[in-house]
C-alpha cells in the first residue's frame, strides 16, 4: 500500500507522536521515513464521557498529535513545521470496560486474572495531522456520519469545501480552531483470547516486568505471546499501531 506514495513520504517531514518503541519499530520495518517526538498531551481524559472505547482512544491520538503538531509550530518557524504527524492510543477492553497500562505488579495480577479464559478486544486509535495546503480536498477522507455530526460542532473554510461523495468510511476530517491543518482520524479492532491461567502462571508472568508498560498488562510480541490461543484481526493493531490501516489511509489520502 505505501510503495505508490512511498516518494511523496520518503521527501517530506514526518513525525511519530510516541514514545513506544513497538510503534517505532512497526514502522522501521517498513522503511517508514519518520522522527520521533515525545507529546507533551497528559493522559487524563475522562472514559466516562466518551460513547465507546474506540472513541476514547482516537481522542487520545488526536491530543497527542495536536500537542506535537503545536510544540513545533510555536518556534513560528516554517522550517520546522511537519507535513505528517502521527498520533496513536491503544487500550484493551473486556465487558465494555478499559483496562489501561497496570499502575503495579498487583494491578498488572488483577487485569490478567479478569482477561484469563475470555476474549477481549484491543482498540487502537489513530490521528494523522497534515497541513491543510499539502493535500486537495478530493483526496481527502472522513466518514459522512462523522461529518455531519462534526459540521454541528465546527465550520469548515470555505477554501476546504468536501462533497459526500469524495468520503471514505471510518475516518473524520477537521479544520481545528481555525488553523491551517487537518486532522483525520480512524480505529481498528482486534479480538485477542488469552488462555486460562491460574495465579501461579499470571504472578510468574507478571514478575518477568513485561506487563508493567503494556495495556492490558500484556505484550503479544513479548513473553506474552505464550499466554494467547488466538486473535481475530490486525497483529500489529495489537502491539500498538495498525500497520495496514495507516497504509490505506496514507495511499487515499496522498492519491485521487
Amino acid at each position: 500500500m505505501l510503495e505508490p506514495i512511498r516518494h511523496i513520504i520518503s521527501r517530506q517531514r514526518n513525525i511519530l507522536a510516541s514514545s513506544s518503541i513497538r510503534r517505532k519499530e512497526i514502522l522501521q520495518s517498513v522503511q517508514f521515513n519518520f522522527e520521533i517526538i515525545r507529546p507533551e498531551f497528559e493522559e487524563n481524559l475522562d472514559k466516562n464521557s466518551f460513547t465507546h472505547p474506540c472513541e476514547y482512544v482516537k481522542e487520545n491520538a488526536k491530543q497527542k498529535a495536536l500537542s506535537v503538531w503545536r510544540q513545533l509550530a510555536r518556534n513560528n518557524d516554517n522550517n520546522n513545521v511537519a507535513d505528517l504527524v502521527i498520533g496513536c492510543d491503544t487500550v484493551v477492553t473486556l465487558d465494555e470496560k478499559i483496562y489501561e497500562k497496570p499502575k503495579d505488579d498487583s494491578d498488572a495480577i488483577r487485569m490478567l486474572m479478569k482477561l484469563s479464559g475470555r476474549t477481549h478486544t484491543v482498540f487502537t486509535g489513530v490521528a494523522l495531522i497534515t497541513r491543510s495546503k499539502s493535500i486537495s480536498s478530493s483526496t481527502l477522507t472522513t466518514n459522512i456520519a462523522d461529518q455531519q455530526q462534526q459540521q454541528q460542532q465546527q465550520t469548515l473554510s470555505t477554501t476546504m469545501a468536501i462533497q459526500p461523495q469524495q468520503m471514505k468510511k471510518s475516518s473524520s476530517l477537521l479544520c481545528i480552531d481555525g488553523d491551517d491543518y487537518l486532522v483525520t482520524t480512524f480505529h481498528e479492532a482486534t479480538d485477542v483470547t488469552i488462555s486460562e491461567m491460574d495465579k501461579t502462571i499470571i504472578e510468574s508472568y507478571v514478575k518477568t516486568g513485561e506487563p508493567l508498560d503494556k495495556a492490558g498488562s500484556y505484550g503479544i510480541q513479548g513473553i506474552g505471546a505464550t499466554l494467547i490461543e488466538s486473535i481475530r484481526g490486525d497483529y500489529f493493531n495489537v502491539v500498538g499501531l495498525p500497520l495496514h490501516r495507516l497504509a490505506k489511509e496514507l495511499y487515499y489520502m496522498y492519491t485521487e
